[in-house]
């Protein structure tokens, strides 16, 4: 949450964040009145593993967590079956974004911002996380996959001259995320930005990763993304 009101508070990034609150019963009744989904997540990442995505329509609040949707007569009774999940985590509720589908499966864009032997802030790989239909999280351990920004896009309807302006606008992003974090501690070196496009085509910064998993990589046939990014790593002492 701290992360959040980080970048809620800097006028480069703050129209990038959907609404998120901590998880309590007051906030729950807002926002899954509010939007037309919510997300229900740790505050630490999980791998997509206890993402919940809730709604409310025609008088039913339903709870969908993997391949399970329940349904509930009332905020309360939604409330108490959510509290199972918590147990000593903190979690959030964020404002559901309907993903941007490329050939009808849903996708996020992940950008890894690194620093560079001159301790600057470079935007070393964008890629995206394709996830299956139905599915709740786009995550590599929840059945999605990885795919090169350019193939995903071109799936989702972009003209080549679209792409280069979206590339552009996610580099900048990460700078700007990458500089407000490192305004607020210089022990950073890696950021993972989480960026949902929505099908009006305007970006949501999700989520940012102070410690981006980037092992999934190798399955890319082509190894030259996951090489460069160890090789950035390897300039502040990480090695995998």
């Amino acid at each position: 949450m701290r992360k959040t009101k980080w970048l809620e508070n800097n006028a480069s990034t703050k129209s990038y964040i959907p609404e998120t609150k901590l998880f309590t019963k007051t906030n729950l009744e807002t926002l899954i009145h509010r939007y037309t989904s919510v997300y229900f997540k740790p505050v630490t990442g999980s791998g997509g593993v206890k993402i919940v995505k809730l709604m409310y329509k025609d008088g039913q609040f339903t709870a969908k967590h993997n391949k399970t949707t329940r349904s509930f007569n009332s905020v309360d009774d939604l409330y108490k079956w959510m509290q199972r999940f918590t147990g000593n985590r903190k979690f959030l509720l964020q404002r559901g974004i309907k993903l941007l589908k490329t050939n009808n499966n849903p996708f996020d864009v992940r950008v890894m911002m690194q620093r560079n032997e001159k301790n600057s802030w470079v935007p070393t790989a964008i890629f995206c996380k394709v996830g299956k239909p139905g599915k709740v999280a786009t995550n590599y351990n929840q059945g999605g996959h990885l795919q090169y920004l350019n193939k995903t896009l071109i799936g989702a309807g972009y003209s080549d001259t679209q792409i280069k302006q979206v590339r552009s606008e996610l580099s900048k992003l990460g700078r700007d995320v990458a500089n407000v974090f490192s305004s607020k501690s210089k022990g950073f070196k890696e950021l993972g930005l989480d960026i949902a496009i929505d099908d009006k085509k305007q970006l949501w910064i999700l989520e940012v990763n102070t410690r981006p998993q980037f092992y999934p990589l190798k399955k890319f046939k082509n190894k030259s993304l996951y090489n460069k990014i160890v090789s950035y790593a390897k300039l502040y002492g990480r090695t995998k």
